[in-house]
């Protein structure tokens, strides 16, 4: 069946390390029943619950580039942890951590038609403007970077790319929501780690402006 399934889909929608076990009888559905009711009450049992919960506190215990940085400039930051595998993209990072997506920014570069790099700071519901992003740093037009340059000319990954502490400080731009809101919260220049702040005081560490930027609608 997985075979088939896979076939006609094109890719595997079977998770891994799993495998189908087809109800034959009664009770074979009550002991399958019984597993799946009973086997979260014994997590905290599982060697692996002990594994996990320490992961965690390490993670917590964790100091990012970033937040060095800030901690050197005396800005103060709240740092936040989240499970990259229940989400890495902005909005699910947002909703695991129970912010408020207007103040969860994402970090975009890319390239103008002269060549140069600049970053953009936008909420993470929104899409960024080509058109409005080249005005605001003077350009003709502006491009996304492609994926693969992002690590050599930024020191960070995609899903990790932080408005601090980049390689090069580029040209940055923030959408003009920055300025409205009470704190900010960028990638920490992890993945699985945000750095929450005041928004003046990000704009003033890293030189930025503010515009308008998103896509309307």
């Amino acid at each position: 069946m997985k075979r088939f399934s896979n076939q006609e889909a094109g890719f595997n929608i079977w998770q891994t390390s799993y495998h189908d076990h087809i109800i034959r009888n009664d009770a074979n559905y009550r002991r399958i029943w019984e597993y799946t009711d009973t086997n979260p009450a014994k997590w905290r049992e599982d060697c692996y619950y002990k594994d996990g919960n320490e992961q965690m506190a390490k993670q917590k215990e964790e100091k990012t580039n970033v937040m060095r940085v800030l901690e050197q400039k005396n800005i103060p930051c709240t740092p936040h942890v989240y499970d990259p595998e229940a989400g890495l993209d902005g909005v699910s990072v947002a909703k695991q951590l129970g912010q408020d997506p207007a103040c969860v920014f994402k970090t975009l570069v890319a390239r103008g038609a002269s060549g140069g790099l600049y970053v953009f700071g936008i909420p993470v519901e929104d899409s960024l403007d080509l058109k409005k992003a080249a005005r605001a740093v003077g350009e003709k037009s502006v491009a996304m970077l492609p994926q693969r340059e992002l690590l050599p000319l930024t020191g960070y990954v995609h899903g990790g790319c932080s408005p601090v502490g980049m390689k090069k400080q580029y040209p940055t731009v923030f959408d003009e929501t920055a300025e409205i809101i009470d704190t900010i919260m960028v990638s920490a220049g992890k993945i699985g780690f945000q750095v929450e702040l005041s928004p003046a005081a990000l704009i003033e560490l890293v030189g930025a402006s503010t515009a308008d930027l998103t896509v309307d609608g």
